[in-house]
Parts: structure tokens; C-alpha cells; sequence
């Protein structure tokens, strides 16, 4: 049985351990609603460019249009675009994403596709190297930023047209998770390379639009935007959702240690309490003994 300094030891640590995860949460709340803010701020316009694409995409000619609409004509090399967090403590915030891009990847692997991966944050990057190390073919950390902008998607996007220039993969999809709520956050996938404007290929109303300058033209200048929009979304959705899963985690943690708490004083006590009373006996022995 452990001693009344070893139970006063590890209160005292646990104490400790509960101020931490405290401090924790409360970093997290105040950083969750700022996020919160621009993942939702970002939402309209990336809809809306989709939309907009999508009407283009419909009066275009696909003979002529910029490859990164009209694709490659094949279907064989898959790009998986995984997006986490740098950091951790933050429950099953980035294991969701990365299960979610190893049940495509097994998919696609199983139907004789060709897979690589492209990792955008360090814990992503961690758990699939374990199992698809020589897939990686890409490792962007965002470590070093303090404030996510557009440049840092622009720079991204940079980086997956000019491997789709030079004929690495055939189709890029986009993994990350959608934020909902404090306690909820979806993992999604979306594909950007060549982007899916099925549903949107028809013009709203039925209107017939003319472009100045041609479609083809437009979309040149559009494609990187639309690529580096849709990325800048998913990176300011991780953000907001990792907040508000770190801090759903950090409370759940500082309940535990808590209970923990609670459960270690109620073990202390009893011990110094038997301890006390058999003491007590051992006198009252001797007592009687002389």
C-alpha cells in the first residue's frame, strides 16, 4: 500500500495537472470564437466561386478549356490532400481526418488505383508515414504561422498545380474537417483537381450569359483562385474545429482529474485514518499489557 506521502504526491500532482488542462481550455475558448468567425465568414465565398465556376464551366468548350477543369482524361493516379493540426490534445480531432483519408486510400489502393499523399500539418503527416511513408510525395507545416492567411493557401495550391503541370496525379482530393459545432466536427472530402462542378454546370435561372473575355481566358486566372480558396476554407475550418475539439478535450480532462481528485483524497484519508487507529491500538495494548 502506498504511504501518506506518496497519496499526497500524486494529489498534488494531479492538482497540478488539472490547472494545466484548465488553462488549456480556457486558451482554447478564447481562440475558438476569432476562428469560429473566419471559418464562417469564409464559407460564403467559397460557395460562391463554386458557383461561379460552375457557370463558366458550363459555357465552356471542354476541347479547349485549361486542363484543370477539363482534367487529364484519366482516372488512374489520386492525390489525397490530408489536412491537420500541428498539435495535439485535441481528443480524435486529427485521428477522424486521417481515418477517413486511410479508408480512401485502402479504397482506392484495393481498386488498382495509384495513390499519393500530400500532407498539410505535422500530426496528419505522423500517423501516415507509420503506414504510407513511401506514398508522401509532399509536407507542408504550418508550425512557424501564427495567423493563417491567404498567401499560406496560395503558396499550397502553388504546390499542387505545378505537380498536376508536370503529370503527377490525375485527380487531387481535399480531407479535413468541417466545423460544426464545439462537440461536433465532420471530416470531409472534397475533391478540387479537377474540380467537381457537376451539380453546378447548368446557369442559375436557366440565363444565358456572355463572357468578356472568352471562358477559356477567364478560367485560366479563376482555376489557381478557385483551388487556393478551397484550400484556405478547409485550412480556416481545421482551425475552428480544432479549437472547439481541444477545448471539448481539455474539459473533459479537467472533469477527470477532478474525479481523480477526488477519488485520491478519499483513498488519503482512509489510510491516515487506518493508520491513526491502529496506532491507537498498539497503545491501548501496551496499556492493558502493563
Amino acid at each position: 500500500m502506498a504511504s501518506l506521502k506518496d497519496l499526497r504526491n500524486r494529489i498534488a500532482s494531479t492538482r497540478a495537472t488539472q490547472k494545466i488542462t484548465k488553462a488549456m481550455q480556457m486558451v482554447a475558448a478564447s481562440k475558438l470564437r476569432r476562428a469560429q468567425v473566419a471559418a464562417e465568414a469564409a464559407r460564403p465565398y467559397a460557395q460562391h466561386m463554386d458557383k461561379i465556376l460552375g457557370n463558366i464551366a458550363a459555357a465552356a468548350n471542354m476541347a479547349s478549356a485549361p486542363r484543370l477543369l477539363a482534367g487529364t482524361g484519366r482516372d488512374q493516379v489520386h492525390l489525397l490532400v490530408v489536412c491537420t493540426a500541428e498539435r495535439g490534445l485535441c481528443g480524435a480531432f486529427n485521428s477522424a481526418i486521417v481515418r477517413l483519408a486511410r479508408e480512401r486510400a485502402n479504397s482506392l489502393l484495393a481498386q488498382g488505383k495509384d495513390v499519393k499523399i500530400f500532407c498539410v500539418g505535422r500530426k496528419g503527416y505522423e500517423q501516415l508515414r507509420r503506414l504510407y511513408e513511401r506514398l508522401i510525395v509532399g509536407y507542408v507545416e504550418l508550425r512557424s504561422v501564427r495567423t493563417l492567411g491567404f498567401a499560406n493557401a496560395t503558396d499550397i495550391g502553388d504546390k499542387l498545380i505545378e505537380l498536376f503541370d508536370k503529370g503527377a496525379f490525375d485527380v487531387a482530393t481535399l480531407f479535413y474537417s468541417r466545423f460544426r459545432s464545439v462537440i461536433a466536427q465532420i471530416p470531409t472530402a472534397q475533391q478540387i483537381i479537377p474540380p467537381a462542378v457537376g451539380e453546378n454546370a447548368a446557369p442559375a435561372g436557366g440565363a444565358i450569359y456572355e463572357f468578356e473575355p472568352d471562358e477559356e481566358e477567364i478560367l485560366v486566372d479563376l482555376l489557381p483562385r478557385f483551388v487556393a480558396t478551397q484550400i484556405f476554407r478547409a485550412l480556416l475550418e481545421n482551425n475552428a474545429s480544432f479549437y472547439g475539439a481541444q477545448m471539448s478535450s481539455m474539459d473533459n480532462a479537467t472533469r477527470n482529474a477532478g474525479d481523480m481528485i477526488r477519488k485520491q483524497t478519499l483513498i488519503y484519508n482512509r489510510t491516515r485514518q487506518a493508520m491513526i487507529t491502529k496506532e491507537l491500538i498498539e497503545i491501548i495494548s501496551g496499556a492493558e499489557a502493563l
